[in-house]
């Protein structure tokens, strides 16, 4: 392997002044929060938090987090001032942290310059970072709000994402003969083209051709959703069906990407009849749609066609993330109106109560929502685009940062990934149902306050749910804290089980059984607080989707001939699944 050139001694010693003006910068900026809030992602059209308390020298704790930080400087100088260019380094001033895989090539510590600027940038970071962790901020919304933008600074300015800065970029560049900075070129001008980032390799997919391939029909449709029933696997099936409601934010095929990770497939070879919500990708047409027309035309009728072909009474439904809200809507509004809606209800990674949401919270205040409600609160669209900006702004170097480097500055094509495929396949949201669910979950947690909320036209309370309950989160999730999701227990009105699965948002759910990964935790101990519930909590090794079918089947009625025909004289197929919503692009 080609040796990272080399600079003069006078080039190093210049741009470790000007290191030091940068930080000077850093500074400033941090007591200008208003311009921290301007550098967050595209597409995140909320306006900027009130200013804040800047930097105070004289306040004890940051007066010596300056002092440290200085100390540290010196230091991190004096190791590099006296090494020779093909000196082996020391050990590192400043270490990066284990799991930072932006500084792990040996590029970085075999040149002192490289070494210098990676060492200068971390300790720089953990600075800004400790700073506006101690700042005096009353204001706890504030304060978060802060330490979230000031990580999206910190993050932007790696010097792992710029060329200039980037001994890879420099050593790839020399071994492809510059092929690789033509690659990235093309690479990004393709990207704006697509206006946004790849993140894996787009012609490798196609949904209903390697994804989305359980079989099964259309049986139904209207504005809001298509109802897919799917085929039988097995000769015999549970009597009580299941409904799956996925997330509106999403296409529903994170359910069904294929067939080895597939949890329909999986449920259904489990010997399930299944139904699945397909929501449809809002266009101009569907831009006045509300919160009502989800829960009624929605859920609630999906319900209703489940009933009538399988002529249960009371099915089983489960609801996923913003999809497990609206179920516990819909039952909500059953339960109002006297029915006996469901045998069973399932909510993964889903919240009822938003009284802690993480980091996504940055995004919502009054002046936001507030600002939704009068440009799309009565007609208009929320685009796929500035959700999908937004929720990688929460993991900037795993779902930004990584891929520009990768992309541009090496010139590599992203890989070919299902799930990343599924991430990058958007969805818009009505106007007026977004607006709503901020304004009524995010800002304001009015869901969890009996009576507080009406659904087409009664007001609901999730304590008349009197269902049994299976609540499963995942415990690194950060869009759904499994703390929050562990709240809605208490709201229900019947007994539940809580489950908590390794890994994130969707890694923790789609966990195949056939590879028995990572694992799950449960306590059928009843305790009041989260903290309570995992510190006797029992780990078991592999996926929880057997515990779940297991806790499924003891509610799903006997073992009958499995339903081979599909829909009834009512509800006649339509399509084969995955049907055509899902297939609709922004």
């Amino acid at each position: 392997m080609n040796k990272t050139p080399e600079m003069p001694r006078e080039a190093l010693e210049g741009m470790i002044r000007n290191g030091q003006a940068l930080m000077q910068t850093f500074l400033q900026q941090l007591g200008n929060v208003q311009s921290a809030v301007s550098q967050a992602p595209t597409g995140a059209a909320f306006p900027s938090i009130p200013a804040l308390p800047g930097f105070n020298a004289d306040t004890e704790k940051l007066t010596q987090l300056q002092r440290e930080h200085m100390e540290r400087h010196a230091r991190l100088w004096s190791s590099i001032a006296g090494r020779k260019a093909d000196e082996a380094p020391a050990e590192p001033v400043v270490p990066a942290a284990a799991k930072d895989r932006r500084f792990t090539a040996p590029e970085w510590s075999s040149s002192p310059f490289y070494d210098y600027i990676r060492q200068a940038y971390v300790l720089n970071s953990q600075y800004l970072t400790a700073v506006a962790n101690a700042l005096p901020i009353a204001d706890k919304h504030a304060k978060s709000r802060l330490q979230f933008f000031t990580k999206q600074y910190v993050e932007a300015l790696s010097p792992a994402n710029f060329a200039a800065t980037n001994p890879e970029f420099v050593q790839r560049a020399l071994a492809t003969k510059g092929e690789s900075v033509t690659a990235g070129l093309m690479n990004m001008i393709a990207d704006m083209e697509k206006g946004r980032i790849s993140m894996t390799d787009d012609t490798a997919f196609e949904v209903g051709v390697n994804l989305a391939t359980t079989q099964g029909s259309v049986i139904y449709e209207n504005d809001v959703m298509q109802l897919i029933q799917y085929a039988p696997l097995s000769e015999k099936a549970c009597e009580t069906p299941l409904l799956i409601v996925p997330p509106c934010i999403n296409k529903y095929y994170i359910l069904d990407l294929q067939p080895e990770n597939s949890l329909v497939r999986y449920v259904v070879e489990q010997g399930f009849t299944v139904f699945l919500v397909s929501w449809r990708n809002p266009k101009a047409e569907q831009s006045t749609l509300t919160w009502d027309d989800y829960v009624g035309d929605g859920v609630l009728k999906a319900l209703e066609v489940v009933r009538d072909i399988s002529k249960v009474a009371k099915p089983n439904v489960l609801g996923f993330c913003i999809g497990g809200t609206l179920v516990a809507s819909a039952l909500a509004v059953a339960y109002a109106r006297g029915e006996d809606p469901v045998e069973s209800a399932t909510f993964l990674t889903a919240l009822l109560d938003f009284s802690e949401t993480g980091e996504i919270a940055c995004y919502v205040d009054e002046t936001a929502v507030a600002a939704k409600e009068v440009t799309i609160g009565k007609s208009g669209l929320m685009n796929g685009r500035e959700l999908s900006n937004i929720f990688s702004s929460l993991r900037p170097n795993d779902l930004i940062w990584n891929y520009v480097v990768d992309n541009y500055l090496k010139g590599n094509k992203p890989p070919v990934f299902d799930l990343l495929y599924w991430n990058s396949d958007s969805t818009n949201l009505p106007g007026p149902f977004a607006a709503w669910y901020l304004r009524n979950m995010y800002l304001e947690n009015n869901l969890r306050i009996p009576g507080k909320l009406e659904m087409l036209g009664h007001k609901v309370d999730l304590g008349r749910i009197i269902c049994p309950s299976y609540f499963m989160a995942a415990r690194e999730d950060h869009i759904v804290p499994w703390q929050t999701s562990y709240l809605g227990r208490r709201l229900l009105g019947s007994d539940s089980t809580f489950v908590l699965g390794a890994s994130g948002h969707i890694a923790g759910v789609v966990n195949p059984a056939a590879k028995n990964k990572r694992s799950y935790w449960t306590n059928d101990t009843a305790v009041a607080t989260s903290d309570e519930w995992l510190g006797s909590a029992t780990e078991q090794k592999g996926s929880w989707w057997p515990h779940w079918i297991d806790w499924l089947g003891q509610r799903s009625g006997k073992q009958i001939p499995a339903r081979t025909r599909l829909g009834n004289r009512q509800y006649k197929q339509m399509e084969a699944a995955p049907g055509s919503y899902v297939k609709e692009k922004l």
